[in-house]
């Protein structure tokens, strides 16, 4: 768990479908003082308690699932998770993501499952305009990927508060994101990226 601002993160998982080159777990082992790179992926009581610990000491804006890893690989803990949090708390849940749930949990309607349990916002790391540059810079294990992400933000978007985001990189053409944005009628935030400095 660390927190940034207003927002308390939850970093799940190291485990990601996407290899993007420009991500910072590449040459850093976390953000500011927060080690993320995880030992071993904590069990839901785990992280449920380290959210109690906390979640009453500042007025945080929301709960998000982000790390070092993509959350939906672990589809059941973030169900689990969110859960238990609304059970006892009046409180946003958002889930930074791939978008690519759908390949990685197989015969499951994963949209459907993240609302049910009250999961409120998917912010969707696109990160391309098109498949030849999302396969270029975010070299994904499946090779439908992109469409599958776009299929994805389709789905989330009757469901969830739902936005795409991009990293400001040479090969993303931010016209053509922001038009796809307006094509599927959802927001567009453009990411900085952090550059490695050795």
């Amino acid at each position: 768990m660390y927190w940034l601002g207003d927002n308390l993160y939850l970093n799940i998982t190291n485990r990601c479908s996407n290899n993007c080159y420009f991500c910072f777990r590449n040459y850093k082992d976390g953000i500011n003082e927060f080690n993320l790179r995880l030992q071993e992926e904590p069990q839901t009581a785990k992280i449920v308690a380290e959210i109690e610990e906390v979640i009453n000491k500042k007025q945080w804006k929301e709960i998000v699932f982000c790390g070092f890893g993509e959350p939906l690989e672990r589809l059941d803990t973030v169900l689990e998770v969110t859960r238990e949090v609304k059970k006892h708390h009046l409180i946003k849940i958002r889930i930074d993501t791939n978008g690519q749930a759908q390949l990685i949990n197989k015969g499951r309607d994963v949209v459907k499952e993240l609302k049910e349990t009250g999961v409120d916002r998917v912010s969707v790391s696109l990160n391309a305009h098109n498949k030849q540059t999302y396969d270029l810079v975010c070299k994904p294990q499946f090779g439908n990927a992109f469409p599958e992400v776009l299929d994805f933000i389709r789905r989330a978007k009757e469901k969830l508060d739902t936005e795409i985001t991009a990293v400001i990189i040479p090969e993303v053409d931010t016209i053509r994101m922001l038009e796809i944005a307006a094509r599927m009628d959802v927001r567009f935030r453009a990411r900085q990226f952090i550059p490695c400095f050795w």
